[in-house]
């Protein structure tokens, strides 16, 4: 179970978010930006724009509570504030992936943190960096034993970098957080054909599903249509990524609840 939290500045609380025993429950707190406040880049140097509710202690009180629960970070994000944020070619790669290194294994010792999702979603038209630098960094904080779980989060108009990325590092990718909603699908079988197409662009079994409360794409129980259909399709659901608990609080976690009802009730092996 895959859940963005904090990313949109609601009070959100971890301990407020239904967890089940015998569920993998991956918080992403969102997001680490490799920015100042005003949106300038840091060469590589992360700092948190959480919401201010998600503190350290939370965090480890949530880990000790459910031994079960792992927090991530994901770096990047849409924007901050009304600046748009994109992916830069560094001037020296080695530099970047050494400060990118040093502020977030401070961030995960801080946070108590045990992975990151890479969730960079506007790029130069010329890239020939980010599949270089993000892998390395993951390959080096996994090296290192800082993080123990690593995930991308690519959309319909991100494909190309983040295929360059499996491709080369998918070794240390643990799963793919497609963003499924961003193909503005609505009904079950719909969803099935836009899980196939990316299934065969990534692992089948490290790409999980995704849902957006109160958002785009499939919305409602259709959601748990679509995860029977792919399961009668022959996929092992192998997991739920959902946007976000910050939604979420406003209807009392119900797709968090019903997601982790499904993956524990799932009849297929996986």
């Amino acid at each position: 179970m895959m859940e963005y939290i904090g990313a949109t500045g609601v009070p959100v609380k971890l301990e407020a978010v239904p967890v089940e025993e015998g569920i993998d429950f991956h918080f992403i707190l969102s997001f680490a930006i490799d920015a100042d406040p005003s949106g300038n880049t840091q060469n590589g140097k992360f700092s948190p724009y959480w919401a201010d509710t998600l503190t350290p202690e939370s965090v480890a009180a949530m880990k000790k509570s459910h031994p079960n629960v792992k927090a991530l970070t994901s770096l990047s994000g849409w924007s901050l504030g009304d600046k748009v944020l994109r992916w830069y070619t560094p001037d020296d790669t080695q530099q970047w992936i050494s400060n990118a290194f040093s502020s977030l294994s401070s961030m995960a010792q801080q946070y108590h943190l045990d992975g990151i999702n890479i969730d960079y979603e506007n790029f130069p038209r010329h890239n020939s960096s980010f599949a270089y630098c993000i892998g390395e960094l993951i390959t080096l904080l996994k090296n290192q034993s800082v993080i123990s779980v690593a995930t991308i989060a690519p959309y319909h108009k991100t494909i190309a970098p983040y295929i360059e990325l499996f491709e080369n590092y998918g070794d240390v990718i643990d799963f793919v957080n497609y963003q499924f909603y961003t193909d503005k699908v609505r009904k079950p079988k719909s969803y099935v054909e836009a899980f196939k197409i990316r299934a065969g662009q990534f692992d089948k079994e490290k790409l999980l599903p995704s849902y957006e409360v109160n958002g785009r794409g499939i919305q409602g129980d259709a959601f748990f249509d679509a995860l029977s259909l792919l399961e009668e399709n022959g996929f092992g659901v192998n997991g739920v990524m959902i946007f976000s608990a910050d939604a979420s609080s406003s209807n009392d976690y119900y797709y968090e609840r019903k997601s982790q009802d499904f993956l524990l009730n799932s009849t297929v092996s996986v």
